[in-house]
């Protein structure tokens, strides 16, 4: 069951002015406190979401990262052995080579 976060309106019982209660998501919002039946609403929560800070963790993920260093020209700054540092547009043969993160 997720967990929501309320938030008391008037005043605060010993759940405190912010207090968290599990429920179904099938089940509506709730209007009034449990412990004190004083008014209160839902607040979003924060959530926490990682991504990789570094070129180094996104190859490792499998990511491949071009910088534009000119016009039609890219830095690959997650290259893998074999590939090519520099991808320019006109020249396919310098693209990264897919097959070795991507698998079926």
């Amino acid at each position: 069951m997720p967990l929501y976060e309320y938030e008391h309106l008037d005043n605060v019982c010993q759940l405190g002015k912010i207090f968290e209660i599990q429920h179904p998501m099938s089940d509506k919002d709730l209007t009034h406190c449990p412990e004190c039946n004083g008014p209160i609403r839902k607040i979003i929560s924060r959530i926490n979401i990682s991504t990789p800070k570094t070129n180094s963790e996104l190859k490792d993920l499998g990511f491949t990262k071009l910088v534009k260093r000119d016009d039609g020209v890219y830095e690959n700054v997650t290259a893998r052995d074999g590939d090519s540092k520099y991808v320019h547009r006109d020249k396919p043969e310098t693209l990264p080579n897919l097959k070795k993160t991507i698998s079926d």
